[in-house]
């Protein structure tokens, strides 16, 4: 009996050894292992209003969320990944930083690495400026972040659209303002654009906000917000992702008649990825 004991002991002791270490190795996956494959996704995405020429190859990245030093480094690492693909326009669908702007001047050389490049365009997201940051610690007056962006060379489209003219062909952006901000106002980004058939790409950082674009004529949506779930959990799926829909967390989707991009993002918050590594993405349009 005393011996039996003692075996049953051990294997409790054993198993919860086991459990500890597989617990222990996890969070050291997801904090320095994941979070660094970076990938790069490649799509080719077919359009109603497909460009006129050859295919229009666009870069998409979203939530850098620069913060310290190691993400200045992630964020150089996936401009050069992503100008290594050769694309002719670039888009960053909002959080370029997670809280203040640190290194401004450091991460103004880094984006125009890619801005020197290509034409690069961007939307805010809700942690780069405005009510929903100030609450948390960040910058309230948008203006500053804009002023920092038209340094870095990079055109942030604030409930506004724009004609591009690029590889030839002419499409039209169309960036709006943050949801959870408070910003996000499609009828004043699509006040007097004119009617045609011209490709129509809206730059939207949060996938929640499809619905308040539903009224308006548009063929492509790219967000990003979610960074994929961050955490994907067996059976779970992903409970930490930001949004009420969670049936557009990443990847590519169809959506009344149009289709969205929500990309799992470059950075991330609290330094944790888990089955849902970065990603920055070069959509093909044709």
């Amino acid at each position: 009996m005393l011996s039996r004991r003692l075996h049953n002991r051990r294997t409790f002791l054993g198993l919860g050894a086991g459990v500890g270490l597989a617990c222990v190795g996890t969070a050291l996956y997801m904090h320095y292992i994941e979070p660094f494959r970076l990938q790069l996704r490649q799509l080719s995405v077919r359009l109603r209003h497909a460009p006129a020429g050859r295919p229009l190859r666009l870069l998409h990245l979203s939530d850098l969320h620069h913060s310290d030093p190691p993400a200045l480094q992630r964020i150089r690492r996936a401009i050069r990944m992503g100008l290594e693909a050769g694309p002719d326009l670039a888009c960053i669908t909002g959080d370029f930083i997670t809280a203040d702007l640190l290194q401004p001047d450091a991460l103004a050389v880094a984006l125009r690495e890619l801005s020197d490049r290509v034409p690069t365009y961007a939307c805010l997201g809700n942690h780069d400026a405005g009510p929903w940051a100030a609450q948390r610690g960040g910058h309230l007056q948008i203006a500053e972040m804009r002023a920092f962006l038209a340094r870095a060379g990079i055109q942030c489209l604030f409930n506004e659209a724009c004609t591009v003219h690029v590889a030839e062909q002419e499409l039209v952006l169309v960036g709006v303002g943050d949801l959870l901000a408070g910003d996000c106002d499609p009828a004043r980004a699509f006040r007097g654009l004119p009617a045609g058939s011209r490709l129509r790409l809206v730059l939207c950082h949060n996938p929640d906000a499809k619905e308040r674009l539903a009224p308006y004529a548009w063929d492509l949506m790219l967000c990003g917000h979610t960074h994929g779930g961050q955490l994907c959990l067996p059976l779970l799926g992903t409970p930490f992702a930001p949004i009420r829909d969670h049936r557009y967390v990443a990847g590519l989707h169809e959506w009344s008649g149009r289709l969205l991009y929500v990309t799992r993002g470059v950075g991330n918050v609290h330094g944790l990825r888990l089955n849902c590594p970065p990603e920055l993405a070069l959509l093909t349009l044709s």
